[in-house]
């Protein structure tokens, strides 16, 4: 007898589908039953026939003594993880004739079976759910747990079960007509809406004008930036702070920021979308492959993670060369693409980078209250540690001083998160119109990317929306040969001067913003010199 039965497998953060076949034949005696898994599985797959048989048992089905054959198609893609046991244990009971509904080609099955018949949640739903969709696959049956996760995905029906049996009665239920039962209904507009929350404010931070004003044209653009300053001086203070001044997530960017985490199994299955923007700080003993991916299977790393939030490396010369060099590719082409003898996989890696570090080994250089005991040698090894090309993709560098005392005990609020949050949405709403556009055009023959903001810009779109006055020309063509800036600094300042252009509603962009993001390309030149 065969039954088929249909489920999903992750690779990288896209999901494939797989069909499940089960064919039994009749043995003499018990000493004779097998059990053999063929297509590709790896030893979590294998092991599921024991959890399957058992999970079968003690759901109350009754499993006689037969050669099963299980045919995972196909054969030439591997199989990986726990989620097959649902539709393994479903197609054997299809084919004893224990499902009223012959036909499952229009359901999704993807559970973890406990030896009591439970099912458990796996990680990578979402993607599963969204080639459910563009497979037309209607029905999504999987555990309770990951079900608002999969609901967010509009032209689906999501059915959340709890044991091995309920999906059985479940699938008879709708053998025929399966308008009464009811699928979860998830709205994502709402869910971005309600976990808007943040725990920290900027109000709470005394001083530090000029580096609040950086963090807020970071944030209207999705620039880069690094904070130097000594310990003390706010600058993990003030990074905690910048997710709530960020623009909120398109309903695009936070699909795909979920599908990352869902793979990667640090999804909330509470709330179902992540609906801000990620914060990642990993520390500083965080291997290449931990920060970029890797693995003989190609894993996210942290710069996936982080894809359309922040990436945060405090104290960044503590980190390991070769660690900090393998962000230059990430930085600039916003894709990580990790190739190994089984499969070569490419993971999204659009973030925006901050970094905070000391100015020397012992943190005092420059500093008015507190004397550096450190000699240029052993500073200039410190800060080398920072490559001059991870440096100049960097596009703001602003020094963080002690906050004096005055300002410390002060009993006047800063600014809140909420008005500077204000100014970054509108300026953010500008760049939108700006690049409504942008994301319909081909070039080379290939659909570029979405843009959403000016940072993403590319050269050809910065010769388009950063025209300058000849004063500003002439500004900018200065310091250029002055401080010796690079062509990839000069799309940076112009790219940044955009961003503060847009913040004051400019049309233009003119000689004072053109200064602004000049001055926030100098500490290369008076610590890297």
């Amino acid at each position: 007898m065969l039954f088929k039965a249909r489920s999903a497998a992750v690779y990288g953060i896209d999901a494939h589908l797989i069909d499940v076949e089960v064919d039994f034949s009749g043995v003499a005696n018990a000493t004779d039953a097998t059990f053999a898994t063929v297509g590709l599985p790896d030893a979590a797959v294998r092991e599921s026939r024991d959890r399957v048989r058992a999970a079968i048992k003690n759901s109350g089905f009754d499993l006689p003594p037969t050669r099963i054959i299980i045919n995972l198609a196909p054969a030439d893609l591997k199989k990986e993880g726990s989620g097959f046991d649902l539709p393994i244990a479903l197609a054997i009971l299809g084919a004893y004739g224990a499902l009223q509904n012959k036909d499952l080609s229009n359901f999704l099955l993807v559970g973890e079976l406990g030896l009591d018949g439970s099912l458990r949640p796996v990680p990578g739903v979402l993607p599963m759910a969204v080639m459910a969709k563009q497979k037309g696959i209607r029905n999504v049956v999987l555990s309770a747990a990951n079900a608002r996760e999969a609901a967010v995905v509009d032209g689906v029906d999501v059915y959340p079960v709890k044991t091995l049996a309920e999906v059985r009665d479940l699938l008879n239920a709708m053998a025929f007509d399966g308008s009464h039962v009811a699928p979860l209904r998830v709205q994502a507009e709402d869910v971005l809406s309600e976990l808007q929350h943040f725990p920290f404010d900027f109000k709470d931070v005394r001083g530090q004008h000029t580096a609040k004003r950086a963090m807020e044209v970071a944030a209207a653009g999705g620039h880069n930036l690094l904070m130097i300053g000594p310990p003390g001086s706010g600058k993990t203070m003030l990074a905690k702070r910048l997710p709530s001044i960020l623009a909120p997530l398109r309903f695009e960017e936070a699909l795909e920021t979920t599908k990352i985490h869902s793979v990667a199994g640090v999804l909330d299955p509470s709330e179902g979308l992540v609906a801000h923007r990620p914060f990642r700080a990993p520390h500083h003993t965080v291997s290449d492959a931990g920060l970029i991916g890797g693995g003989m299977v190609p894993r996210l790393g942290e710069v996936s993670l982080a894809h359309n939030g922040l990436l945060f490396l405090d104290e960044l010369p503590e980190f390991p060369r070769n660690v900090l060099e393998v962000l230059r590719q990430p930085l600039e082409d916003g894709v990580v693409t990790i190739s190994r003898a089984a499969m070569s996989l490419s993971f999204p890696a659009r973030f925006m980078l901050l970094a905070a570090m000391n100015p020397c080994p012992c943190g005092y250089f420059n500093d008015k209250s507190r004397e550096c005991m450190c000699t240029p040698p052993m500073i200039q090894r410190y800060v080398s540690k920072v490559s001059g090309p991870l440096l100049d993709r960097i596009d703001i560098h602003i020094e963080v001083p002690a906050v004096q005392y005055k300002e410390l005990r002060s009993g006047t609020e800063g600014e809140t998160s909420a008005a500077i949050r204000d100014r970054v949405l509108a300026a953010r709403e500008r760049q939108q119109a700006r690049f409504a556009q942008v994301g319909t055009e081909k070039a080379g023959g290939r659909r570029q990317r979405p843009i959403f903001a000016n940072a993403q810009m590319t050269s050809q779109q910065i010769r388009a929306f950063c025209e300058l006055s000849s004063d500003a020309e002439r500004l900018l063509e200065r310091a250029m040969q002055q401080q010796g800036l690079s062509a990839r600094a000069h799309d940076r300042i112009l790219k940044v001067a955009r961003t503060v252009a847009d913040l004051e509603g400019a049309q233009d962009i003119a000689v004072k913003h053109i200064a602004e993001a000049i001055q926030y390309r100098t500490l290369d030149r008076s610590y890297w010199a």
